[in-house]
């Protein structure tokens, strides 16, 4: 089926919506003719996306916390309709050396990148598969689940785990008799256009600073020749209405699969490129 068949209608929620990838997921949805929920902790981000859609509501919501995410899938529902596409977008970065990341800022991407995910799954998914209609989840892990990045370790550790965690989903929904209509997805971007090196957490004054520094510097680089959100979300939705269960955005993503599955199968440790 055509991403168009596959996708136009219904509603769609996406965390972490102001911005990046979120905020391109969110206007591709929109152009396919999905109701789209806006949901994010930068009202001001998401409550001008919504002006620029039109066909939308924005919710303001920390993933962080069950109560808000479950108040958003109880309002979503009530007010607005049955969820078709649930997209766990909502994500963090961390720079510098494990040993000098703060506790806070470890906590943070905690409960933003993995438990976030969870509460998205947790609030949503009762309701999703109370009937036989066709409905999507999207989690959102990154090629960083399939590398070894020193002076990342937290974000690194978080979307290996939420790659694991949608893996398990999958099955959880297979087993429990609902796989033939709820479709669990992994999407893995790439380099995508974004504001989440600038917002990402440091060291403290304790710390290697200028480490950390160096890699939010290292990652700006890259960032200058990242793709941009809206063709990285037509992408996904292509993908997706193929049935495919990783979603990527690049070829460099496939590639960084194909490698991950090499050093494994040979057991090499990790090594400094």
């Amino acid at each position: 089926m055509s991403v168009h068949d596959t996708f136009s209608g219904g509603v769609a929620v996406i965390t972490g919506a102001g911005a990046g990838i979120g905020a391109g997921l969110a206007r591709y949805a929109s152009r396919l003719g999905m109701t789209v929920v806006l949901a994010d902790i930068d009202a001001d981000a998401i409550a001008a996306l919504r002006a620029e859609l039109g066909a939308a509501v924005d919710v303001v919501c920390d993933v962080r916390d069950p109560d808000a995410v479950q108040d958003l899938a109880d309002r979503t529902y009530r007010d607005v309709g049955p969820v078709r596409l649930l997209v766990n977008n909502a994500g963090v970065e961390q720079f510098g050396y494990l040993w000098d990341t703060p506790i806070t800022n470890w906590q943070r991407v905690i409960d933003v990148n993995i438990s976030g995910v969870y509460h998205g799954i947790r609030a949503f998914l009762p309701k999703m598969m109370a009937t036989d209609a066709p409905a999507w989840v999207w989690n959102l892990s990154s090629v960083g689940a399939v590398v070894a990045i020193p002076l990342q370790a937290p974000y690194i550790m978080s979307k290996h785990a939420v790659l694991a965690m949608t893996e398990c989903l999958r099955l959880d929904v297979e087993t429990a008799g609902h796989g033939s209509h709820l479709h669990v997805q992994a999407v893995l971007p790439g380099a995508v256009v974004s504001n989440i090196f600038e917002s990402a957490g440091g060291v403290d004054f304790s710390g290697d600073a200028a480490s950390a520094e160096g890699q939010r510097a290292a990652m700006l680089d890259i960032k200058a020749a990242a793709m941009d959100p809206l063709t990285a979300a037509q992408t996904l939705f292509e993908q997706a209405a193929q049935g495919r269960f990783y979603l990527v955005t690049q070829d460099s993503v496939t590639s960084a699969m194909r490698q991950r599955a090499e050093v494994l199968a040979a057991q090499r440790p990790p090594a400094l490129k």
